[in-house]
């Protein structure tokens, strides 16, 4: 289903709902994260989505992290909770749905980077030096620059 994502746009159309979601912070040894070149709207994102009645939030973390990069994942801590209604995201069945998203760290335990073909084009360890050259949503630029801020403190879920 396409989208577009309205961010401190006047024009943008009234939210409708608010959907709980996460996102999914990885990084490998060598201190690259790990990052889905979306295809609903173009842009490169940490790995998440939509929470699920009857799922734990983490559960839903391992979820996603799942289906849209093989990968197998722990969570280890919360890096932020994010919502900002100046941030929605009109989809093409009428939907318009307010930002409102959990983003956790978690650890790669297993499985190997793929696409899924139908949410996810590529899937790409980067480095941080390397953000700047990826079309990437100034709202998921934050959760990936407080993923990647070693002094960013928050609560472990163990």
């Amino acid at each position: 289903m396409a989208r577009i994502d309205y961010f401190n746009d006047p024009t943008a159309p009234p939210a409708n709902s608010v959907v709980p979601s996460v996102t999914a912070a990885i990084r490998n040894d060598a201190g690259d994260i790990l990052l889905i070149h979306k295809v609903d709207n173009d842009l490169w994102a940490l790995p998440g989505g939509g929470h699920d009645a009857g799922e734990f939030l983490t559960d839903t973390a391992v979820r996603e992290v799942r289906e849209e990069t093989g990968l197998e994942v722990e969570v280890i801590r919360l890096i932020g909770t994010y919502t900002n209604p100046a941030h929605v995201m009109a989809y093409d069945d009428g939907e318009v749905r307010q930002q409102f998203s959990l983003c956790f760290e978690c650890c790669w335990v297993g499985g190997q980077p793929r696409e899924d073909g139908s949410e996810t084009k590529e899937v790409r360890w980067v480095s941080p030096a390397d953000l700047d050259s990826l079309s990437i949503h100034p709202s998921m630029r934050l959760r990936i620059d407080h993923a990647l801020d070693e002094k960013r403190t928050s609560p472990y879920l163990g």
